[in-house]
């Protein structure tokens, strides 16, 4: 949550991306409160009686509000740009950098900024070589 809040203080999103650990009731709740779509994968843990969803936000929305519909297909479209940022981590892992952390918004601008470089580097290696531009390493 304390990123979460941080996160807004900064900017208001349209949508915010999270994996299934973010699924939980605070987190939804604060960012809808907020006006922000939160879009995290529904984790089924802790329940017997597990839902037929795939994003919490359905859920939420269906119970908060009769008049708002979420597409699926969007809710897909929008979680699966974290795919990308995903990737560019592995890609840093991957060159033996070891685990990406920042502290703060600057410092992790940052790191990503150089994620991507180096991860551009990765693509256009490979291509070079007349190997995969999507593969996360390069193969000597």
């Amino acid at each position: 949550m304390r990123v979460t809040r941080d996160a807004l203080a900064v900017a208001k999103p349209m949508w915010m991306i999270g994996d299934s650990a973010y699924d939980t009731l605070d987190w939804h709740d604060h960012l809808l409160a907020a006006g922000v779509v939160p879009v995290a994968p529904y984790n089924p843990r802790n329940t017997n009686d597990p839902k037929g969803i795939e994003y919490g936000v359905e859920d939420r929305i269906t119970e908060h509000s009769e008049d708002v519909q979420l597409k699926q297909s969007t809710l897909d479209k929008t979680y699966n740009r974290r795919t990308r940022v995903e990737r560019t981590n592995k890609s840093v892992k991957d060159c033996g950098l070891g685990h990406a952390s920042a502290r703060g918004r600057v410092h992790a601008r940052a790191q990503e900024f150089l994620a991507l470089c180096l991860r551009l580097v990765v693509a256009i290696t490979n291509y070079e070589r007349g190997d995969d531009p999507g593969s996360t390493i390069i193969t000597v």
